[in-house]
């Protein structure tokens, strides 16, 4: 499920800037198992992942991790990254950025101090995440962009960063070796990115 609500009103009054809409976003009230981001101007409530993505977000952070810049930090969420040029707001899965972007009082961070994001698809965002979020990561300046389709079963790396998004790209299936440029510069095995074929025992 997927809840999308355009220039919602709080308290009888209608947020009129990005940082009205960021203060909207601080005060809703979720149900357990949701989380909310802003796209360009619009604030979407989504479901959190799904377990075995866990597993994989480890797997792409123990692989990239050797490989950080010194004096960044490679973390899983959840963190909220601010784009007030593009009025968004992400809680990307994977992030990176050095480890001044942190030391703030606000829980909004900077999106420009992003060096990366990894985004694994879910079916209520992956529109999104194929869309809009190239654009304003690319927009930001953000080097590498690692999308996880876990739907389509593939990974795609964008980089070289612009104003319309990215210039570059390369999709490879799950199983087989991606290249992460620059600052890692690095290949990623994404052997094991599939669901789990078997149910887990019932509690």
């Amino acid at each position: 499920m997927t809840l999308m609500t355009e220039r919602p009103t709080i308290s009888g009054t209608e947020p009129d800037s990005f940082e009205d809409l960021l203060d909207v976003l601080d005060e809703l009230n979720l149900r357990d198992g949701f989380k909310a981001e802003i796209y360009r101007g619009k604030i979407v409530v989504s479901p959190w992942s799904k377990g075995y993505y866990h597993r994989v977000m480890k797997q792409v952070c123990e692989q990239l991790r050797p490989f950080l810049p010194e004096d960044h930090c490679l973390s899983i969420g959840p963190f909220l990254y601010v784009f007030p040029g593009d009025e968004s707001a992400y809680g990307p899965d994977i992030h990176a950025a050095p480890s001044r972007a942190f030391e703030t009082e606000s829980n909004h961070l900077d999106g420009e101090a992003l060096v990366f994001v990894a985004e694994l698809t879910s079916p209520s965002t992956r529109d999104d995440d194929l869309t809009d979020k190239v654009t304003v990561y690319g927009r930001a300046g953000v080097p590498v962009y690692l999308l996880l389709d876990m739907q389509a079963k593939q990974s795609t790396v964008f980089w070289t960063p612009s104003a319309t998004g990215y210039e570059s790209h390369c999709t490879r299936p799950f199983g087989e070796d991606l290249h992460i440029p620059k600052p890692f510069d690095c290949p990623l095995d994404t052997t094991g990115f599939h669901a789990p074929t078997t149910k887990p025992p019932a509690p």
